[in-house]
Order: C-alpha cells, then sequence, then structure tokens
C-alpha cells in the first residue's frame, strides 16, 4: 500500500479536516484568490471543502481535488465541483485555472518535485500559485510539533541541510530533491507527524521557479498575525529558517 491509499478511505482522517479551526484556511483563500472574480480556482488537497466554500462565496468558480473520498464526500456539501482524483494526474486541460493552490499537501506527497509542476500545468499564463506547507528545516521557532523540529541538535542540522541545499541549488540544481522522511503513525491522529517529505520554503521556491513561475512572496506565516508581527517576521531572510513555508507565485506568461 502507497502512503497515499493510507487516506483513500480514511474516515477518521477526514473528521478530524472537518472539525479543524475555520480561521486556518483564510489567509491561503484570500491569497488564492485571482484578482478577477468569477473565474475558475482549484484547491488541490481539499479536504473537507472549507476553502472550497470560501471562494464559492466569494464569487470564484471554485474546484477542488482530493485522494480522501471520505474528503470529497464532504467537500461536495459546498460544491459540486469537487472530485477525487489519483494523485497525480489532474483531472484538468492545461491553463485552465487562474488560481492554483495546496495546503498542507506537498510533504504528504509520494513525487513532490513532479507534483509542484503539476499544479503550474493547470494554471493560466499569469495565474497565481499558493503553496503552504510546515517548515522541517525550522531553525528558529516555538511549538516544535514534529521531531525533526525539536532540540538543538536537530535544528543545528536543520541550518546546515539548508545551507547544503543552497550550494546544491547552485552547483548541480538538476540534482535537488526534497528530503525524504518515514512517517510517524500513532493514535490519536496529529497533524503533520505522517508527513514523508520536509518541505521547507527554499525548495518550495526553488521547484516553482524550474517550473515556470515568478514567486513574489515566501513567508514564514501561513495564518493571520498583527500586521506589525508578521512585517517583522517576513522581513529578513530568516523567514526561510522560522514557522512555516507559505509561497506566492505566478505563472510566466510566455514558456
Amino acid at each position: 500500500m502507497s502512503h497515499q491509499d493510507t487516506y483513500r478511505h480514511n474516515e477518521a482522517y477526514a473528521e478530524f479536516l472537518a472539525n479543524w479551526d475555520a480561521n486556518f484556511y483564510a489567509k491561503y483563500a484570500d491569497y488564492l484568490k485571482p484578482t478577477q472574480s468569477g473565474v475558475r480556482v482549484l484547491d488541490v488537497g481539499c479536504g473537507a471543502g472549507q476553502v472550497v466554500g470560501r471562494l464559492t462565496e466569494a464569487g470564484f468558480e471554485a474546484y477542488g481535488v482530493d485522494v480522501s473520498e471520505p474528503n470529497i464526500e464532504r467537500a461536495r456539501r459546498f460544491s459540486s465541483r469537487c472530485q477525487f482524483y489519483d494523485g497525480k494526474r489532474l483531472p484538468f486541460p492545461d491553463g485552465f485555472f487562474a488560481g492554483v493552490g495546496a495546503l498542507n499537501v506537498l510533504e504528504h506527497v509520494e513525487e513532490p518535485e513532479a507534483f509542484i509542476p503539476e499544479l503550474v500545468r493547470v494554471a493560466a499564463p499569469g495565474g497565481r500559485l499558493v503553496l503552504s506547507s510546515p517548515n522541517f528545516f525550522r531553525v528558529i521557532g516555538f511549538r516544535d510539533y514534529h521531531p525533526k523540529m525539536r532540540s538543538l541538535a536537530n535544528k543545528w542540522r536543520n541550518w546546515r541541510r539548508l545551507l547544503e541545499k543552497r550550494r546544491q541549488m547552485k552547483a548541480d540544481p538538476d540534482s535537488v530533491r526534497f528530503d525524504r522522511m518515514t512517517p510517524i503513525v500513532k493514535e490519536p491522529f496529529t497533524p503533520d507527524d505522517d508527513a514523508i517529505v520536509a518541505t521547507n520554503g527554499l525548495e518550495m521556491e526553488f521547484f516553482l521557479q524550474r517550473a515556470g513561475c515568478a514567486v513574489a512572496e515566501v513567508l514564514c506565516t501561513d495564518r493571520y498575525v498583527a500586521r506589525p508581527i508578521d512585517f517583522l517576521l517576513n522581513l529578513t531572510p530568516a523567514r526561510y529558517l522560522m514557522f512555516n513555508a507559505f509561497v506566492v507565485a505566478r505563472k510566466h506568461l510566455q514558456p
């Protein structure tokens, strides 16, 4: 059984997502909104459909896909445009959406290096892309909920690994790959313990650029906080070392 298959019929996971704090989705949904109203927007890994619901209420033609059948059952309460997919090939033509996003999905996919170009494929030229995932190479932070983020030893290793990644991107960009992790499976379910990809803002930015996007922002905050605090947290390159990886990009007009 693949990692993805563990979600396909997982009612407990779907119920967990359905009861997640609604405010968590606000920033991602707002950044995903194109400037033109009424256009098509896709939420990949839509979960129970909260973001699709927000976008639909805002006047967009919102679509959602997910690898979990229980999630899609719940998401269809928000929109009939939510559908199950195989986690690899999105069931849409090239350039179909004005906005494409994935919230806390990349860390769970088996081929993240292929997943990002697939998101870009279905985005229209000039379309917006939003990727948000935990920063598993966290060096600065608190509430370090995953073992890879905890302890000074791990934070030191994360710092060194980010430096190695940056050097690799310059010297041999074709060899860059996200680091893989062994999922932690336990009861009760804890978010992101079951992640298999060490997501981070540096590599998310890199692969979006490689797929034909101009990256507009790399932030360490995935939800709304007070504006002065948000400004200070994201003012310097230290944002690559903190909290989360929230990356906003636009697909180039020309290939």
